[in-house]
Order: structure tokens, then C-alpha cells, then sequence
């Protein structure tokens, strides 16, 4: 477990809301006096067949994925322009903005945005000695994906060439390290965390049923 001295201050509401960005930024400021680092780590997954998405599945993940992560860096930014003192800044990705994987067109669409974001506002940040780089987790253990599948870790692990699933601890001592002052020279990038799963990238074997779902769908009088 990682711990240090301070405390946290939760403050609940839409990371995706302009509004709530305002709020949020302002309370920060209230409550510690100035912002040295922002992580825009809010974000959702949405599974869906490409042919059968609407309107409302499309803005309810890029406002999130996108819109949030845009606006939070743009109002944490102008903060640290103003304080004078550098920042760095950090965008949670996805290996699957990386790589393709079925049936996660708009979730994908939006974590590979991120990586161009970090590479673009390199140019408006950096005059002032802000930082700003992306984290691309692969397949991590979380409560959430153990919901999606209690058997997980197994299936994920046999498909990770160094043979294990990230933990959280593993993505939060890539991050902890991007927004130390070690890491004051790195901007621009995306630091990948799966294990050597991009370098081959094999699916597990639901990617198959997918697959023939997606088949049967294209081609239903098939039989």
C-alpha cells in the first residue's frame, strides 16, 4: 500500500459537467491554497455492436472520456500558468486505445484521443514548465472486472506475456512516478502498463464468440 502525509478531500459530482469542473477546481484551490498536479482518471466503457449504436451511447462516452479530460487539464492548467511554479498534468488511457478489440468502437475512439491530447498540448504547456503525459493500462484486477468476469485474472494472465494482470499499485507507481520531479523531462508520451500485452496482443477466447456474433448479425440469412 502506498501512503504519504496530507489529507483528501472528496468533492462528488459529473466529471464530465463544465460546471462541476468549475466547482472543483475552485474547492481545490480553497482547500489546499494552489494545484501542483491533475489526474483525469474519470472515465466509462461502453460494449455495443457498431451498427447498433445511437446518438446517446456516442455523447455519454465522449463527454466523459473526452469532454471531461479536455476541460479538467484546461482549468488545472490555467491554475498552474497563473501559480507559476510548473505542473504536471496526466490523462488516463487504455491499451485499447491502442489496439482494437470488438465491440468497444466509441471507448477505444476516445482513450487513443487522449494520447494525441498528451502529445498536443505539449506545445501550450510547456512554456510553463508543465508537464503532461498519458497512462495506458492493459488488463487490470478490479472490482469491476471481476464483475464482469470472476474468473478474470486467469483468463487475462495466460494472455500477458510476463504471465500476471496489473494490480491498481501497479498503475498508481507509473503514475505517482509521471508526477514526481523525476519525470520532469518526460512530456508527451503514453507509458504503457500490460505486462508485453501490446507487443503481441492476443484476445481471450470470447474475442471468437464476438466474432461470430458480429457474423450472424452482418450475414443473418446466412444459414
Amino acid at each position: 500500500m502506498l501512503e504519504g502525509p496530507g489529507k483528501c478531500v472528496a468533492i462528488p459530482g459529473d466529471a464530465s459537467d463544465h460546471n462541476f469542473i468549475h466547482k472543483l477546481i475552485r474547492q481545490t484551490i480553497q482547500e489546499f491554497g494552489q494545484i501542483d498536479m491533475a489526474i483525469a482518471n474519470a472515465g466509462t466503457t461502453l460494449f455495443g455492436d457498431f451498427f447498433e449504436l445511437k446518438l446517446d451511447d456516442f455523447q455519454k462516452v465522449v463527454n466523459l472520456n473526452l469532454q471531461g479530460s479536455f476541460f479538467l487539464t484546461q482549468q488545472a492548467a490555467r491554475q498552474m500558468r497563473m501559480q507559476g511554479r510548473g505542473g504536471r498534468i496526466l490523462l488516463m488511457s487504455s491499451t485499447i486505445g491502442l489496439r482494437a478489440y470488438p465491440h468497444l468502437a466509441i471507448y477505444s475512439m476516445t482513450k487513443s484521443a487522449l494520447h494525441m491530447m498528451a502529445k498536443s498540448l505539449v506545445l501550450d504547456l510547456s512554456p510553463y514548465d508543465i508537464t503532461i503525459n498519458a497512462l495506458a493500462p492493459g488488463a487490470t484486477l478490479t472490482e469491476r472486472t471481476l464483475l464482469e468476469d470472476p474468473d478474470y485474472e486467469n483468463c487475462w494472465r495466460e494472455l500477458i506475456p510476463n504471465g500476471k494482470t496489473a494490480m491498481p499499485s501497479d498503475i498508481a507507481k507509473a503514475a505517482l512516478f509521471l508526477l514526481s520531479p523525476d519525470a520532469g523531462h518526460i512530456t508527451g508520451q503514453t507509458l504503457v502498463i500490460d505486462g508485453g500485452w501490446t507487443a503481441i496482443s492476443p484476445y481471450p477466447d470470447s474475442f471468437d464468440t464476438l466474432k461470430n456474433n458480429v457474423k450472424e448479425k452482418r450475414n443473418p440469412l446466412s444459414e
